[in-house]
């Protein structure tokens, strides 16, 4: 049972077709002027334009890219590049992902300014009034704040900072990588990344979203597509297109469920001895649960649970691979070790859900009992 889908959910069916579909029609490069690229521009094109109307952006505000952390890391570079006069900093949030922390100090490093970050509190919700104050500071390029959290589901206050922002005339860019597809993403943003693959896209593109008001330069070498140098994928991005428009049509029920499986899992969690629930209890993604146990090696209880027949995330959501400490977990000041965190997919029903509640607490103790340290 597949529980670790943030960032990685299964292809949902209508862009398996789409894609299919795409394969056969709008394999040509979109760019030639003969009737198979012609073709190929028009899937590419009508994609653009889906992807826009959730958006609520114009058409020409929106491309594809290579993957989700290349618009990220594209948005930072050339924003802060366009923006020089005004300054070198760049202001994030401490829960960013890895991809925008890096991405903001090499941006800012580029143009011998500093990146900023903005602690936040127990829940990973940067504080409004302290981001405000960092972005109205002389010197700053930009800023870059995230939705919401993939790894805890924690909402930020978007429209709070985005306004004041704007009231210093500095873009914000948003991070969507977690939420688009699941979550309304309301229209405070300047620059907005998402992620495909994270509500059933295809894996390979990603989206950036640039109004049409912000200086931004593609940092890139000069190309026919700058901000994707040699192209994307046609079919990829019609089937991301056709997979957003279909989850954005049933965001609304699969909200309900969802959020009423999530708080079991919360709920079910928080029972187990020495077990701490993080993120916002209520103002959150509907589909995402993290927690932490006390006395547990994040690893071994990854293992224990895949051993059991339940595949989860462990450490942060951007690099989870890794299995190091939490950045995100460090930075609220939670509990870092033995952290499991749970994406719900829209297949996720409530028999898989009591079935692995009724694992969890089993595996838990029989890793503490490995590691002796059952009874602290």
């Amino acid at each position: 049972m597949h529980l670790d889908n943030g960032g990685g959910a299964p292809l949902h069916p209508l862009a398996r077709q789409a894609l299919l579909q795409a394969l056969e029609d709008g394999w040509a490069d979109p760019h030639r002027l003969h009737t198979e690229g012609r073709r190929a521009a028009r899937l590419l094109d009508g994609a653009r334009e889906a992807v826009a109307a959730v958006l609520g952006a114009r058409t020409e505000e929106v491309r594809f890219t290579a993957s989700h952390a290349s618009a990220l890391r594209d948005a930072l570079l050339g924003t802060a590049q366009a923006r020089r006069r005004a300054g070198g900093d760049v202001v994030v949030g401490a829960t960013e992902r890895a991809a925008v922390l890096h991405a903001a100090a090499a941006a800012a490093g580029a143009q011998e300014g500093e990146r900023v970050v903005v602690d936040v509190d127990r829940h990973g919700r940067v504080d409004a009034a302290t981001f405000a104050e960092r972005v109205a500071r002389p010197g700053v390029a930009l800023a870059a704040l995230q939705h919401a959290n993939g790894e805890v589901g924690t909402r930020q206050p978007l429209a709070v900072v985005h306004d004041a922002a704007r009231a210093a005339e500095v873009p914000l860019l948003v991070d969507a990588g977690a939420s688009l597809g699941h979550d309304v993403v309301p229209d405070s943003w300047d620059l907005l990344a998402a992620h495909p693959a994270d509500w059933g896209g295809p894996a390979g593109i990603g989206v950036l979203a640039v109004r049409q008001r912000v200086r931004a330069v593609p940092p890139g070498p000069e190309d026919a597509d700058p901000w994707a140098p040699g192209g994307v994928s046609v079919p990829a991005a019609f089937a991301a297109a056709v997979a957003l428009q279909a989850t954005t049509a049933d965001r609304a029920a699969q909200d309900e469920r969802r959020r009423l499986l999530t708080a079991r899992v919360r709920a079910a969690a928080a029972a187990v001895p020495d077990v701490e629930v993080v993120g916002d209890p209520d103002d959150r993604l509907p589909h995402v649960v993290t927690f932490s146990c006390l006395y547990v090696d994040g690893e071994a209880l990854v293992t224990e649970l895949d051993r059991a027949g339940f595949a989860v995330g462990s450490g942060s959501a951007c690099t989870a691979s890794t299995l190091e400490p939490s950045h995100v977990l460090a930075a609220m000041g939670v509990l870092t070790h033995g952290n499991v965190r749970i994406a719900l997919d829209r297949s996720t029903t409530e028999d898989d859900v009591d079935r692995f509640l009724a694992v969890l607490p089993g595996a838990v103790r029989r890793v503490r009992d490995v590691l002796g340290v059952a009874g602290l």
